[in-house]
């Protein structure tokens, strides 16, 4: 049935069936192997709420929707062939993370006040955090073409096919995680223990950042 199923898909939309199924298995996997992304949504998910949580992680997918285009149009290249332009987009990153990190550690603001905010500033921030990865481009360029298939028809629509699958799962994994760690979070209502979550949240993003800066 599965594989009935994939090979209906597949030729509809011009791709390699058997290397279609290979790739829909490996971002599969990819995507249940915590990676920034996902911490993010849980940290986001955990701090501001289920909503916050759903919210970061179509940020997230949205990043990813502008790196597979901006690859595509050689951003990619761009970065590899100039070292100082990817260490600096890096750095970013990472400051940016740290900054998200510090300022949740130090907040003193009602976790009501966040969960105002759910499809608002989480959404930005899973935005911004994937804009600012510019390993995301790079493995944009280098992942899928690996399953693109010239015999099988439109390279340019296997592209767009495979680039949809990724981001569709981003939402669907990332957004369970985000929204299953809000649902948790709300359940612990008493003050010490949301400020205990803040801690962890912003130890997260603090975290995330450090690997940013530390991983070439």
């Amino acid at each position: 049935m599965y594989d009935r199923a994939v090979r209906a898909a597949a030729k509809i939309c011009s791709v390699n069936g058997p290397l279609f199924a290979t790739y829909l298995v490996t971002i599969t996997v990819l995507m249940l192997t915590p990676g920034p992304d996902m911490l993010f949504c849980l940290a986001t998910g955990l701090r501001a709420g289920p909503r916050a949580g759903l919210a970061a992680a179509s940020g997230a997918a949205t990043g990813e929707i502008v790196h597979f285009g901006l690859s595509a149009a050689g951003l990619a290249a761009i970065l590899r062939a100039a070292p100082p332009l990817y260490e600096a987009v890096r750095i970013a990153g990472a400051v940016y993370l740290v900054w998200l990190g510090i300022s949740t550690l130090s907040s003193r603001r009602r976790r009501a006040e966040a969960r105002g905010r759910a499809t608002g500033r989480p959404y930005l921030r899973g935005l911004v955090t994937n804009l600012l990865n510019p390993k995301m481009a790079l493995f944009a360029i280098a992942f899928l073409p690996q399953f693109v298939d010239p015999r099988a028809g439109s390279i340019a629509l296997q592209f767009v096919v495979l680039a949809a699958c990724f981001v569709t799962l981003e939402i669907l994994i990332d957004g369970t995680v985000g929204v299953l760690a809000g649902r948790f979070a709300t359940v612990l209502r008493r003050p010490r223990t949301q400020r205990r979550l803040d801690i962890a949240a912003g130890s997260v993003y603090i975290g995330l950042g450090a690997k940013v800066a530390l991983t070439r």
